[in-house]
């Protein structure tokens, strides 16, 4: 695992229809994408005073935070990811959960947790108990991800983000979501070592800067 480079920028619509035209030219469409995208769902944590979301608005150099993820709504493909960054890199542990498992968390059952044998599933249960972590909302959102192999580089473009308000039930499709606020589109660019030139000019766009952006954060506008 190595520490990785993210930018973000928020985005307009005429934007995206660009950056989609262009990316296309000059990336690989991710092999899991479905028509050229899929559907994310996450359940991010938190402790009762808000630890994570707290630092993320104050910028601390060094945080990290949990979330479970599935895509398109398979129960079969579930990971347990840890995101941590240092200083403006980005570094993501992870590690995949049955939907049995991820049942039981969403619940609050955590005492298999230690006996998993996995460290990065030991690593959240003691986290649970020292620090009062707890599934806190779902974050669901469309992702169009590009795919560069020089410089291990990858582009997405993120847009209907909804938030799961107060509801934890991750795997229940009755756990309704509603819009996360005003519309809006995020464009993320995340590579290794380099970022090669062409995809540097292909993600220019005018009068946009990179910005710190947490859909989490948008998330939490409803409690």
């Amino acid at each position: 695992m190595k520490y990785r480079h993210e930018w973000k920028h928020k985005i307009s619509r005429c934007d995206m229809l660009v950056l989609r035209q262009r990316l296309s030219t000059v990336m690989k469409r991710d092999s899991h994408a479905i028509n050229g995208k899929y559907l994310i769902r996450s359940l991010y944590f938190d402790t009762a005073s808000d630890k994570a979301l707290r630092e993320k608005v104050d910028g601390v150099n060094v945080r990290e935070k949990f979330r479970i993820r599935c895509y398109n709504n398979d129960p079969s493909f579930i990971n347990l990811e840890k995101k941590s960054k240092v200083n403006g890199l980005c570094l993501k542990n992870k590690t995949r959960l049955s939907a049995k498992q991820t049942q039981a968390i969403a619940n609050g059952n955590y005492s298999w947790m230690i006996n998993s044998g996995v460290s990065l599933v030991q690593e959240l249960y003691s986290k649970i108990k020292s620090q009062g972590l707890r599934p806190k909302t779902i974050v669901e959102y469309t992702r169009e991800p590009f795919v560069f192999s020089p410089g291990n580089t990858r582009v997405t473009l993120d847009y209907n983000i909804q938030t799961g308000i107060n509801c934890t039930d991750f795997l229940n499709p009755d756990c309704v979501t509603v819009p996360a606020g005003e519309p809006f589109i995020i464009l993320e660019v995340k590579w290794d070592e380099y970022l090669p030139d062409i995809i540097r000019d292909a993600v220019r766009v005018p009068n946009c800067r990179v910005g710190a952006f947490s859909k989490y954060a948008v998330c939490r506008i409803y409690g």
